[in-house]
């Protein structure tokens, strides 16, 4: 039904004005806020010590973006928590795009559930804004491992339960429930070895004084490349490019068995719709760049086109993997 606004009384004609004038006021400033996007630098979080895989691509991805935009774009590393000290500060910082978190695995879809306390909700907290990469595990064993397949391991934990011992980088990092899902999915007990870094669980693999270790695909390939270690299976879905003749746990143990590192940004809520979609836009087109996605191809990570809805449904998805898993295995980060 039409109303015009000749029969409606002054007072009414008058509130229907100031609201048409407001809509248009705040629509003009969102279009000029979103034109002049970014206006100043921009900070990126990554919520772990230099020298990671997120940290490297976070560092990667900020100097294209700051050729794009033509503005700054800083890398600040916050470590603490498990990733949880630097997610809380993105958290707090305004929701206008100036402040983003390079997320990953650990700190948006598991700490929820291993964490007592980990002061945020990440699935209503942030606006995942575009994954940058998805990088499989690689279950390793050294090179004088008995051990020739993944078969073979699980034959022998089956044969002597808690005889067997695999590192992690930490309790309830990625690596860690991989290896406790490949456990409850073989009905077998192994021994848990956390360390302090995937640094120092690789180096005692390489000695020997672990079985195995589901390491990233990246610190792992030198090794095996060279001899020293020897992979049995890797993580994902399918079979790894650079490692074709590797099953899958899928294949080889476990149906269902998937486990990765993966990252990407996520901007706190309430960031205008219009600067999420214009950074994942100009992530998209920077990833499609054949130079940069080699490069993160090969540190092992899949890399590929993924709107902001794509990717708020695969972190949702992972979150409930996790939610089972820790549920499942009793988990819990000290």
């Amino acid at each position: 039904m039409q109303c015009n606004q000749h029969l409606l009384n002054p007072a009414r004609r008058r509130l229907l004005q100031g609201v048409a004038a407001s809509v248009a006021l705040t629509l003009a400033g969102t279009a000029r806020a979103t034109d002049a996007y970014p206006s100043k630098p921009v900070t990126i979080i990554v919520p772990y010590a230099p020298g990671g895989q997120g940290d490297v691509f976070a560092r990667i991805l900020a100097e294209r973006l700051g050729t794009e935009f033509k503005q700054t774009f800083i890398v600040e590393n916050r470590p603490g928590a498990s990733g949880a000290v630097g997610s809380r500060l993105v958290l707090r910082a305004p929701a206008d795009g100036y402040t983003l978190l390079l997320g990953q695995t650990g700190e948006i879809a598991v700490n929820p559930y291993a964490m007592k306390s980990v002061g945020y909700d990440p699935l209503r907290e942030f606006v995942p804004v575009i994954l940058v990469g998805d990088s499989p595990l690689v279950l390793a064993v050294p090179e004088k491992s008995p051990y020739t397949d993944l078969g073979a391991l699980i034959a022998a934990a089956r044969a002597k339960p808690d005889s067997l011992a695999y590192a992690s980088s930490g309790t309830a990092t990625p690596g860690h429930l991989a290896a406790a899902a490949l456990a409850l999915g073989t009905q077998t007990r192994m021994i848990h070895a956390p360390y302090k870094g995937a640094g120092q669980a690789m180096s005692d693999l390489l000695g020997g004084h672990v079985d195995f270790f589901f390491s990233s695909a990246s610190a792992a390939m030198p090794h095996i490349n060279g001899g020293r270690l020897r992979a049995l299976a890797v993580s994902s879905r399918e079979r790894l490019g650079i490692l074709p003749k590797v099953p899958t746990v899928s294949e080889a143990a476990v149906p269902d068995f998937q486990f990765s590192l993966w990252g990407g940004f996520f901007a706190p809520l309430q960031t205008p719709a219009a600067v999420v979609e214009q950074l994942n836009a100009k992530l998209n087109a920077i990833l499609a760049e054949p130079a940069i996605k080699s490069r993160l191809e090969g540190d092992g990570a899949a890399v590929r086109p993924n709107t902001s809805q794509e990717f708020t449904a695969f972190v949702r998805g992972e979150a409930a993997k996790y939610q089972n898993l820790v549920q499942a295995t009793g988990v819990q980060v000290d």
